[in-house]
């Protein structure tokens, strides 16, 4: 599938939203959430292929990123979203192969010294390990709505059955690789590949063990690691066409414009790729921000919930960091540190409950604020319709058009919204 027939599918995250409650306030910060999501991956990328490749080699990585960027750039321009199915399968395979030489020559090579099993406190049961269990689902699921490569893989698939299928292939295969690739921190501890000396973050623990090994190995596997992130970061190029060209232009600019603007934004990217040491505070930001808008955006995809409106997502996303900012006030006792929550510049493993409550201030505090701006909405609308003697419709459902699955409402047309196919599945 071309990228004409990818855009035409309006995959975004927001568009069954905007289609049946118009907003283009509500259009505007999705495409900004999703573009910032997008942009803090690229730069999260390229971050971690130099450290990757600084900690494996002990040379500099910096050569190796301005490479991938200027490659990955140069062949996604000229083939587009088909030549990122083609890195996808590479990937793919690279990952099943990376993980089978992994797995054996860690086998063979690496011994565990159980006298550092004790100290070492990864048996035990942590403060932090309970709040993981639930601020990584927040963050992981809330964040996957803004990543236009996942919205475009399933706006390409044919029908929603073979959505499902790829979906639970994909989940079976990614829960077997997080189980491996997570026990590789536990053995990098245990033979004391990891923190190492100095001490390295603990997400370049696999490389660290998988440096412990033969040269030839180690030649083999930093071959296939610059493969995946080529792979991953060509996809973050295409999601970024696809969704600047689709949603912020409406296809009115030819393609070929969009894709000079992510060349120029690749300079940025870099730049900072090179002076953001820690990748999972960059992840953090983005999830931040996520389990602020999401929550208060999904109310809007369900049809019950046809009143709910733009207005609301977007008051409710930005008082969700506000409530997170507030959270850190009351929580440190100064406006400092509580905007340093907001960045999380402390980063996950802070030795309190600073994390933890910023991303459980952040839905519930988005939540409230939605809450707060629909009531102050409808009031506005009822009193309007008071003074003004006409028929209060702030809880009117929408009428569907006659152009194939769109809404109107009393104070919308239906021409200014973009069509959806009716005989589209349930997923698509």
């Amino acid at each position: 599938m071309d990228e004409t027939a990818i855009r035409d599918g309006h995959g975004a995250v927001s568009e069954p939203f905007n289609v049946r409650t118009p907003s283009h306030l509500m259009d505007h910060a999705d495409l900004a959430d999703s573009l910032l999501t997008i942009f803090l991956y690229m730069i999260a990328e390229l971050s971690a292929l130099q450290q990757i490749v600084t900690a494996m080699t002990g040379l500099d990585g910096l050569p190796v990123v301005i490479v991938e960027a200027v490659v990955t750039t140069l062949y996604t321009s000229a083939g587009g979203f088909k030549v990122s199915f083609i890195t996808d399968i590479i990937q793919g395979t690279m990952v099943l192969a990376l993980i089978f030489i992994g797995v054996i020559t860690v086998g063979v090579n690496t011994d565990i010294d159980r006298s550092l099993i004790e100290p070492s406190g990864l048996l035990n049961a942590t403060r932090l390990g309970w709040q993981l269990l639930y601020i990584l689902p927040v963050a992981i699921l809330t964040n996957d709505f803004f990543l236009s490569g996942f919205w475009m893989r399933a706006f390409a698939s044919r029908t929603d059955k073979d959505l499902r299928i790829g979906v639970s292939i994909a989940t079976f295969a990614v829960l077997c690789i997080l189980v491996l690739v997570g026990s590789s921190g536990l053995i990098a501890a245990w033979s004391g590949a990891w923190p190492g000396d100095p001490p390295q973050e603990g997400f370049l623990a696999l490389f660290l063990l998988l440096a412990q090994l033969p040269s030839w190995v180690v030649g083999i596997v930093l071959v296939m690691v610059v493969s995946l992130s080529t792979a991953a970061f060509d996809s973050l190029q295409s999601a970024m066409v696809s969704t600047a060209s689709n949603d912020f232009f409406r296809n009115r600019l030819g393609i070929w414009w969009v894709r000079l603007g992510v060349v120029i934004l690749i300079i940025p990217v870099a730049v900072l790729a090179l002076r953001s040491p820690d990748v999972l505070r960059i992840f953090l930001i983005s999830d931040l921000l996520s389990a602020s808008v999401i929550p208060v955006l999904v109310i809007g995809l369900n049809d019950r919930c046809y009143w709910w409106r733009g207005f609301e997502v977007v008051v409710g996303g930005l008082g969700g960091i506000l409530t997170v900012f507030i959270f850190g006030t009351v929580y440190y006792g100064n406006a400092k540190q509580a905007g340093s929550l907001i960045i999380l510049e402390n980063g996950l493993y802070a030795e309190d409950w600073s994390v933890f409550g910023a991303f459980v201030a952040a839905p519930i505090g988005g939540l409230l604020w939605a809450l707060g701006a629909f009531a102050l909405r409808v009031s506005v609308q009822y009193i309007l319709a008071r003074v003004q003697h006409r028929r209060f419709d702030a809880f009117d459902r929408p009428i569907p058009s006659t152009s194939g699955g769109t809404f109107t409402t009393a104070d919308s047309s239906a021409a200014d919204q973009p069509s959806v196919n009716s005989k589209s599945g349930k997923f698509v």
